[in-house]
């Protein structure tokens, strides 16, 4: 059992204003494996004093110093990887072969691309009679998600971090132990005491507590839409910036002439990460409908390879979902797809065989969805696929961008430059042609109600950052 009963706020660990604790629950076991603390609108307080304290010294400080540090915490951070890669396969239900891989990997990765950044960004430039400068934002509010915990924390800190901005992380009352261990690395690498601080608790009470503090300049959101619909309307009452990464419902399009072969693999794990449970994930599978039977042969074989199972099990390729709650609402969405007409070609409702303990679902794949039923329309976050056949290639185009989402995309034709010039016609943030990699230093966010905003990279900084014009 990890208990965590401190807040670090102002470079310590401080006691919390109440003793209400949270319980943190093993995604694999469904036992309770850790307890946090129950943050209130006093402990938002403490921490956004202390921010505020920080914010000039940390702004003004030689943003290549600012750069050392954290590459002292991307360093803390992949030497404590494999803790890492255990805690979140626990809290989350990764396969622990990824964990380490992904969930550490990628947040070390970002503290020291910023480092870099820090170093090597252009604050300045001359415009006319203007010296036209860019400035921290000033006090930053990070709230961030369970599915990829430090990951999202790292796309946040990090650029803020960098910019010269400080922080109060809220993470996921449902992952939040990586973000206590993040904490212990801020500390060891000696940054001044205010700059980072950390209160745990929900959403509704210290998520709201930041967006509508006065002290809080910035807020930056990633979770549900609905959810990031309440951070901005809380942040308009006082006009903060305000930056969101919220759902997607991301189609994935398969063109006559595309490799079929390499495609609906590769569109089956771009479905099944992380159990499904990826803003980003590419849900739809459009194919032309000549090709129909021939992908719905190659899901139906490939679905039941994605073995679900024990995260700490070398042959699991789908680890759990993150709770009972997520668990019951996706096995109510693959239902809702029966009882709407959708063939079921692989998986279903039912727990997997071997999988009576742990928030397990089927790896599950629908076709012949159109794509006004529900598994097209609403964002499931679990390893369900839906493919939706088409006639022609505008039809395939107009489908995918026919969403309240605009998140992320996939293109699989026969030439790279056919690809590109679908990919360019798809009202989303991102497109990957022909099962092109992630690349975290590319801009990543998205379109209409997938968000406001981008991240990683040099985009991330400009998040937090304002501009000034000076006229001589």
């Amino acid at each position: 059992m990890i208990v965590r009963d401190t807040f670090y706020i102002d470079g310590k660990w401080v006691a919390p204003s109440s003793k209400d604790t949270l319980e943190v629950v093993d995604a694999g076991t469904e036992e309770v494996f850790a307890t946090i603390p129950a943050g209130t609108a006093a402990d938002v307080d403490l921490a956004a004093t202390a921010a505020a304290k920080a914010f000039p010294a940390w702004s003004t400080m030689p943003a290549k110093d600012r750069g050392e540090y954290l590459q002292k915490i991307s360093d803390g951070i992949t030497a404590r990887a494999a803790e890492l890669g255990d805690v979140i396969s626990h809290e989350v239900g990764m396969p622990r072969n990824l964990s380490e891989m992904i969930q550490a990997g990628l947040p070390a990765l970002t503290f020291g691309d910023n480092a870099q950044r820090a170093a090597t960004y252009v604050w300045e430039e001359e415009v006319g009679n203007s010296l036209v400068v860019r400035e921290p934002a000033g006090v930053v509010g990070a709230i961030t998600p369970w599915n990829y915990p430090l990951h999202q924390i790292a796309n946040k800190v990090a650029p803020a971090l960098a910019a010269g901005c400080t922080v109060i992380v809220k993470p996921s009352e449902v992952a939040p132990i990586n973000a206590f261990i993040l904490a212990e690395i801020v500390h060891e690498a000696g940054l001044p005491a205010g700059v980072f601080n950390l209160v745990t608790g929900v959403g509704p009470v210290v998520g709201e507590a930041i967006a509508s503090h006065p002290l809080v300049d910035m807020v930056s959101f990633t979770g549900s839409t609905r959810a990031g619909k309440r951070v901005m309307e809380l942040c308009a009452a006082s006009v903060k910036r305000v930056s969101l990464e919220l759902g997607g419902k991301s189609a994935n399009i398969i063109c006559e002439d595309a490799d079929i072969a390499a495609a609906v693999p590769h569109g089956l794990f771009a479905c099944y990460l992380n159990s499904g449970q990826t803003c980003s994930a590419l849900t739809r599978m459009l194919v032309p409908r000549s090709k129909l039977a021939e992908v719905e042969k190659i899901a139906a074989e490939m679905a039941p390879t994605f073995k679900p199972g024990d995260p700490f099990a070398e042959d699991t390729k789908l680890g759990p979902l993150v709770s009972g709650t997520q668990r019951d609402r996706v096995r109510g969405y693959i239902q809702k797809g029966i009882d709407e007409g959708a063939t079921l070609i692989a998986g279903g409702p039912e727990a997997p065989e071997g999988c009576e303990k742990g928030f397990f679902i089927q790896p599950t794949v629908f076709s012949n969805v159109t794509n006004d039923m529900t598994i097209a329309r609403e964002e499931i976050f679990g390893p369900v696929l839906s493919i939706i056949p088409y006639d022609t290639e505008e039809e395939a185009i107009a489908i995918a961008n026919d969403t309240d989402y605009g998140l992320a995309g996939g293109v699989w034709a026969g030439t790279q430059e056919r690809a590109i010039e679908i990919a360019q016609r798809l009202r989303t943030g991102q497109v990957d042609v022909n099962g092109g990699a992630f690349n975290p230093f590319a801009p990543f966010g998205g379109y209409k109600q997938s968000g406001i905003g981008r991240e990683l990279g040099k985009f991330g900084i400009e998040e937090f950052l304002e501009t000034k014009s000076i006229q001589r």
